[in-house]
């Protein structure tokens, strides 16, 4: 890992909270991911399970984590599953989690080598009511290369056909989507090196740029402060950032057009999730400060609209209504369209504007889990993304920032990042 260690404390309380949810004589199982495989023997960073990680503070290959609470034997009642190393495998991939270190990070006493797994986990099964097995049940994911989750799955239904068999997956929806305080350290930490990399590409940008050298920036600010991107950069200049998933990345930034930067780093497997716009040439235009400034009161609003008991529908549907109105101050949409009815929501005059979510749940996933249906409640970290787009005028603005949905009104995890008009302008001109 590149981060700094974890204090255990996270990952045992976390586990507690597990332990609170689960049927009484339930087995849960959580497995580490895969390692992606690329081409020919070719193979990638494995990208750590984050439900694993949030138990554990696991990130190695291969970890199999039980919980059996009800477990006669107290010793069997959390038990870490570890690959086992030698002199080959540190030859050629170095160090690997020894018991003692795998204890210290974890707060888990029974570490085992994974040869040990099977026969520990027959005599387990054999003492549970329910196997509470995991599964990726995040509503958008596109499942279309079998898991490793999956195959274990398959695996157990096989072996022990007679068991009752639970979701995981639900469970720790419910949990992770309500951040620690520990963890709301750790996504500070990713937005203050997002920061960190948003300042020095203002400092950066200038007419004639490629929008790959922007993205070298952030990815030096990023890795000397031992993270990484959370997802793929979007550098998107002129008629470009009117392209959602724009990854390419590619083009020169020219003269007079705005630069729209989703760009994050990601600390201790903890995101953060950044949009700015900013023009190229460090000056805003007339109509790009008017476009601006209508979606930064749009971002200010749905900040504040974000409080305990509302539903995500409701404040998409508040979100709309108000890029609708800046539509109309701009001369996009006329004061009729603001009434029109529509049975398919996505028909609305404003989707033409604004056609995506205004947020999302943020954490060890950049879309993190949750259930967006249930009201918002204290300890979410949501992330705010109005925006306004125009293709016909080659240009979008969409702003975006970190917030913690407290009892006691919002905290914006990214309110000391430059997001004013006046504040960009200042910052580019210390280039």
């Amino acid at each position: 890992m590149r981060h700094a260690p974890i204090d255990p404390a996270l990952f045992v309380s976390n586990r507690a909270r597990l332990r609170a949810l689960l049927l009484p004589g339930s087995l849960a199982i959580v497995n580490a991911n895969d390692i992606p495989q690329t081409n020919s023997d070719g193979s990638l960073r494995i990208v750590p399970n984050s439900d694993l990680f949030w138990l554990t503070g696991v990130e190695q290959e291969e970890s199999v984590l039980l919980l059996f609470p009800d477990a006669d034997d107290e010793r069997m009642r959390e038990i870490l599953f570890l690959r086992e190393t030698n002199d080959l495998i540190a030859t050629w991939e170095g160090h690997k989690l020894t018991k003692d270190e795998a204890r210290a990070l974890t707060g888990i006493d029974n570490v085992q080598w994974l040869s040990q797994l099977p026969q520990t986990l027959h005599r387990l099964a054999c003492e549970a009511s329910h196997l509470c097995l995991n599964s990726n049940e995040h509503k958008r994911a596109e499942v279309v290369v079998e898991s490793r989750d999956a195959r274990f799955v398959r695996w157990m239904q096989q072996r022990y056909p007679l068991h009752s068999y639970q979701r995981l997956a639900p469970l720790m929806h419910r949990l992770r989507v309500q951040k620690s305080p520990a963890e709301v350290a750790l996504l500070q930490q990713a937005c203050d090196i997002t920061r960190a990399g948003f300042e020095r590409v203002c400092r950066f940008t200038r007419p004639g740029v490629n929008e790959r050298e922007v993205e070298a920036e952030f990815a030096h600010e990023f890795i000397r402060s031992a993270a990484s991107f959370a997802y793929n950069p979007i550098i998107a200049s002129g008629k470009s950032a009117c392209i959602l998933h724009y990854i390419d990345n590619n083009s020169p930034c020219r003269d007079g057009d705005l630069l729209l930067l989703d760009v994050a780093a990601s600390y201790a497997n903890y995101n953060a999730d950044l949009t700015r716009t900013i023009p190229v040439n460090g000056r805003f235009s007339p109509r790009q400060r008017a476009l601006y400034d209508a979606v930064l009161r749009v971002l200010r609003a749905s900040i504040a609209g974000l409080v305990p008991g509302k539903k995500w529908r409701t404040w998409q549907e508040e979100a709309e209504d108000l890029v609708a109105r800046e539509c109309v101050r701009l001369g996009l949409l006329a004061e009729a369209d603001l009434s029109v009815k529509v049975s398919d929501p996505m028909r609305k005059p404003v989707k033409r504007f604004f056609m995506h979510g205004n947020g999302h749940p943020l954490g060890l996933d950049v879309h993190d889990v949750g259930f967006l249906n249930e009201p918002f409640a204290p300890g979410w970290v949501m992330t705010v993304e109005p925006a306004i787009y125009l293709p016909d005028e080659g240009m979008a603005v969409r702003l975006e920032n970190d917030v913690l949905i407290t009892e006691h009104g919002v905290v914006d995890l990214m309110a000391d990042i430059p997001i004013e008009a006046d504040a960009i302008e200042a910052l580019m001109a210390r280039r």
